[in-house]
């Protein structure tokens, strides 16, 4: 994909989505870093199911301490790993606390120094939280990356790279969010919907 597919790409998938946002529910930044952290192997759906109880006990890190890990695993239960991501949550809860006075640190450094919080998670905090022009490589970024010819790796930190290299500097903020949705909804790993895909013509995949 060479720089004018590029910027017709994300042009077109403005054109279609002008404000794109995470399919998470949230309502403050440490909600916003508790969501992502739950989210490890899990559909957004099924994090929003279980977070919004858990959320309306325990909104801030001081409450979820309150709340410890047992009763936090009772609420996210649903979830894959909930037992390692209650234990993980229990521990950020405490290092926000007694280190960030309860509140989520903007440095890569300290986010990532949080259990359970690795780049990908600090990445998604940047970019939804504060703005910050990061690029969150999940699943559906690093085959769509990869698929179309954006931005070709063998790791997720290769894709994020290429990815920062190649998306225009007026799109990179929400760029994000467009590729995540784009793979879930179109360019799925098992049936891509190419026939119906706005940004086919821009593909290195295109038939």
């Amino acid at each position: 994909m060479n720089a004018q597919q590029v910027e017709q790409f994300f042009a077109t998938l403005k054109a279609a989505n002008p404000a794109p946002a995470t399919e998470l529910s949230f309502a403050s930044p440490f909600e916003c870093l508790a969501a992502v952290l739950l989210s490890a192997q899990a559909t957004d759906v099924g994090v929003n199911k279980a977070t919004r109880r858990l959320f309306a006990t325990a909104p801030t890190p001081e409450r979820m301490l309150a709340l410890g890990e047992a009763g936090i695993a009772e609420h996210i239960r649903t979830l894959g790993l909930f037992r390692n991501k209650a234990r993980h949550l229990l521990q950020t809860c405490r290092i926000l606390v007694e280190q960030h006075g309860g509140r989520v640190p903007r440095e890569r450094e300290a986010l990532e120094a949080l259990p359970g919080v690795g780049r990908k998670t600090a990445n998604v905090v940047l970019n939804v939280v504060w703005g910050e022009p990061t690029m969150a490589v999940d699943t559906h970024i690093f085959r769509v990356a990869n698929r179309t010819g954006l931005a070709l790796g063998k790791t997720p930190l290769a894709v994020e790279q290429g990815l920062l290299a190649r998306v225009p500097p007026s799109y990179l903020r929400d760029a994000h969010h467009w590729l995540i949705l784009h793979g879930r909804y179109v360019c799925k790993a098992r049936s891509p919907d190419c026939a119906g895909c706005a940004v086919r013509s821009n593909c290195d995949q295109r038939l």
